[in-house]
C-alpha cells in the first residue's frame, strides 16, 4: 500500500495515500480496538456531524474569520458528505478516550482533504486548507462534539418513532380483529374476570402510544446546543456573533429547529438532556418487554399451557424435540430491551463521572444511547413484521376457559354478596361443581336472573345490578 507521511504533536505517521482522513484519526485506528462498531456503522452521526461543520464554514466566512473560496470547498464537501459520500472514510472506534477529539478531527481531516481536492491541491498539503485552522475554526471538541451526537439522537429518534407508531397500529388492528373475543383476564397469574382479546390487544397499543409522546417530549431537550463555547464555554478563539449566527445555520441547513444554550460553560459539561432521552428510552424497553412476556404467556403451550393466541412459528424450536416451536420474536426482543436497560445505567454513570468544566466520559454516552436507538427500531420492527401481525387467537379455548373459570363468581358479587360470592368459589374449587350449579342449589339467585349476571359479554361492560 502506499503512504504519505503527516505529523502532529506526536510525531510523524504513515498514513494510506488515497484516504481522506489525516494522521489523528490514523492514531485512533491504532489507539482504539475496542468494541468492533465504528463510526461509519452510523450514517446518522456522520451526516449530523457534517452539518455542523457545515453551518460553523457558513458562520465564519460570514462573519470574516474564514476565506470565501477555502469555506466555499470545505461547505461543498460536508455536502458531498451528507449527500452519503465519503462515509468509509470514518473508520474509528466508537470508545476512545480524549472526550471524542478522534471523531471530531476524523471530519476535520476528511473535510479539508476533500475540500483541498475541489480547491486543486493533493490530500495532505494542509497549508491551503487545515483541519484546524479553517474546517475547526472557532470550534472545539467540546462544542463540535456533542452538538453532532444531540442532532444524530435528534434524527434517529423519526426512525425510532415511525416503527414505533407502525407497531402500534399492527397492536391496534389485532384489537380491532379480535374484539368479539371473550377470554380471562388474569391478576397476579391467576384468573380474575372476563375480557375481550381485543381489549388486551387495544391496551398494548395505547400502551406503546404512550411512549411516542415520551421519546418527543425528552428529544426536545436535545435541541439545545452549545456551538461557539469552544473549549469550556467561555468562546475562546470563535469570533464574536459566531454561536448565535452557527446555530442558525445549522437549523437552516438540516430543517430542524436548534437553539444556542444561554449558558455556554454550563451547557459544556452538562448531560442531563442524555440522561433524560436514554431513561425514555429505558421506559419504552420496560414496556416493550413486559408486553413481550404477556405474548410469551399467552402463546404457551400449546397443550399444557394456555393456548389463548399462536404466535407465526419462525423456526424449528429445538435440536433435541420435534415439533417443538419457540417464541424466538419476542425472546430477542426481550433481550434487546434488557440490552437498552443496561445501557441506560451505562449514561447514567458516565454522567456522573463529569467533573469541573468537561464531561470526558461523553464518548460511552454516545455510544450507548446509539445503540439502544438502533437495537430498539430493529427489534420493533422485527416484532411488528415477524410477530404481531401474524398473531390469531384460539377463539374456542379462549372461551371454554371463561365458561369453566371461578373467576366469574366475581360478577356474583352485586348480588349475593362477597361471602356467599366465597363460599361458592371455595365449594366449587373443591368439589369440580360449576358455579352455576352451586348458586342455583343454594337458591342464592334464580337462573333467568344467574344467566344474566353470568353472560361473559355483560361482565365487560359498566352496567346497572339489583341485588
Amino acid at each position: 500500500m502506499n503512504y504519505r507521511i503527516e505529523s502532529d504533536l506526536i510525531g510523524e505517521l504513515k498514513v494510506p495515500a488515497d484516504a481522506y482522513y489525516g494522521v489523528q484519526t490514523q492514531r485512533a485506528l491504532d489507539n482504539y480496538r475496542i468494541s468492533c462498531t465504528r463510526m461509519s456503522d452510523y450514517p446518522e452521526y456522520i451526516v449530523a456531524i457534517a452539518y455542523v461543520k457545515w453551518a460553523a464554514a457558513l458562520a465564519n466566512a460570514e462573519l470574516g474569520a474564514l476565506d470565501r473560496s477555502i469555506a466555499d470547498a470545505i461547505c461543498k464537501a460536508c455536502e458531498e458528505i451528507v449527500g452519503g459520500k465519503f462515509h468509509d472514510q470514518f473508520p474509528i472506534d466508537m470508545m476512545q478516550g480524549g472526550a471524542g477529539t478522534s471523531v471530531n478531527m476524523n471530519a476535520n481531516e476528511v473535510i479539508a482533504n476533500r475540500a483541498l481536492e475541489l480547491l486543486g491541491h493533493r490530500k495532505g498539503e494542509y497549508q491551503y486548507c487545515s483541519p484546524n485552522d479553517h474546517v475547526n475554526c472557532g470550534q472545539s471538541t467540546n462544542d463540535a462534539y456533542p452538538t453532532a451526537f444531540r442532532y444524530t439522537f435528534i434524527r434517529m429518534n423519526k426512525g425510532l418513532v415511525s416503527s414505533l407508531r407502525a407497531l402500534v397500529g399492527a397492536f391496534r388492528a389485532k384489537g380491532e380483529e379480535f374484539k368479539g373475543i371473550i377470554k380471562m383476564g388474569r391478576t397476579q397469574l391467576q384468573d380474575a374476570v372476563p375480557m375481550t382479546s381485543g381489549q388486551e390487544f387495544n391496551a398494548f397499543a395505547n400502551n406503546l402510544e404512550e411512549e411516542i409522546a415520551n421519546l418527543d417530549r425528552n428529544v426536545r431537550l436535545l435541541r439545545e446546543i452549545n456551538m461557539g463555547g469552544t473549549a469550556i464555554g467561555t468562546g475562546l478563539n470563535a469570533v464574536p456573533g459566531f454561536a448565535e449566527l452557527c446555530t442558525r445555520r445549522m437549523s437552516e441547513l438540516c430543517g430542524d429547529e436548534l437553539v444556542k444554550a444561554p449558558d455556554l460553560v454550563e451547557a459544556t459539561p452538562d448531560t442531563g438532556a442524555y440522561v433524560s432521552y436514554s431513561a425514555a428510552l429505558k421506559r419504552l424497553a420496560i414496556k416493550l418487554s413486559k408486553i413481550c412476556n404477556d405474548l410469551r404467556l399467552m402463546a404457551s403451550g400449546p397443550r399444557c399451557g394456555l393456548h389463548e393466541i399462536n404466535l407465526p412459528a419462525m423456526a424449528p424450536g429445538s435440536s433435541i424435540m420435534p415439533g417443538k416451536v419457540n417464541p424466538v420474536i419476542p425472546e430477542v426482543t426481550n433481550q434487546v430491551c434488557f440490552k437498552v436497560i443496561g445501557n441506560d445505567t451505562t449514561v447514567a454513570f458516565a454522567a456522573e463521572a463529569g467533573q469541573l468544566q468537561l464531561n470526558v466520559m461523553e464518548p460511552v454516552i454516545a455510544a450507548s444511547i446509539l445503540e439502544s436507538i438502533t437495537w430498539l427500531r430493529n427489534a420493533i420492527d422485527t416484532l411488528r413484521t415477524k410477530c404481531v401481525e401474524g398473531i390469531t387467537v384460539n377463539k374456542e379455548h379462549c372461551h371454554e376457559m371463561v365458561k369453566h373459570s371461578i373467576g366469574i363468581v366475581t360478577a356474583l358479587n352485586p348480588y349475593i354478596g362477597y361471602k356467599n360470592s366465597t363460599k361458592v368459589a371455595k365449594e366449587a374449587l373443591e368439589t369440580g361443581r360449576s358455579v352455576y350449579d352451586i348458586v342455583i342449589e343454594k337458591g342464592l339467585m334464580t337462573k333467568e336472573k344467574l344467566d344474566e349476571a353470568l353472560d361473559p359479554e355483560n361482565m365487560l361492560v359498566s352496567h346497572a345490578f339489583f341485588k
